[in-house]
């Protein structure tokens, strides 16, 4: 069994290996809306997960009226998953700003960093749950034969652990 930081160092390790994730919020209907976003930074040890976004947009809407979200990721050869909640926060911070920033952004703002429609989001985790299934075909080999023998194996399917952040 992994210890707590262990698990932490697991989730850091993954998001940082991840370039996208899907953050979904709640609309003004109370429907739930799911948006790709740039992970920018995280550190799961001081609670921060952060992003450049645009203003106005649903997501900052949403933010501003719930800010409880969801952040999903999945690995590029897709054994391993991720689902954080937590709380969002619209940040103005010219410090942060200049920390975070790179060229790659001036492609989504016509002023750069200067851009009045650029937002900062922080997301401040409160919980998370990692899958991972291992070896796909190790995993189709054990379901073929729980179905024959009428077994479950979902333990011995891969890694899972849900933390409180």
């Amino acid at each position: 069994m992994m210890s707590k930081q262990q698990q932490m160092d697991t989730i850091q390790e993954m998001v940082k290996d991840i370039k996208y994730t899907m953050m979904t919020t709640r609309n003004d209907e109370n429907h739930l809306h799911s948006c790709p976003m740039n992970t920018t930074e995280t550190s799961i040890g001081a609670k921060e997960i952060w992003f450049i976004g645009h203003s106005p947009c649903e997501t900052v809407s949403s933010i501003e009226k719930n800010p409880e979200v969801n952040l999903a990721y999945v690995s590029e050869d897709g054994k391993k998953y991720l689902s954080i909640t937590g709380k969002a926060e619209l940040v103005e911070d010219e410090e942060k700003l200049n920390e975070l920033w790179s060229p790659m952004y001036n492609a989504y703002f016509e002023k750069g960093k200067e851009d009045p429609r650029v937002q900062l989001i922080k997301v401040v985790p409160h919980g998370a749950e990692y899958w991972a299934n291992g070896n796909a075909i190790t995993s189709a080999v054990k379901m073929a034969a729980a179905a024959v023998t009428d077994t479950a194996i979902e333990k011995s399917l891969g890694e899972n652990f849900s933390i409180e952040l």
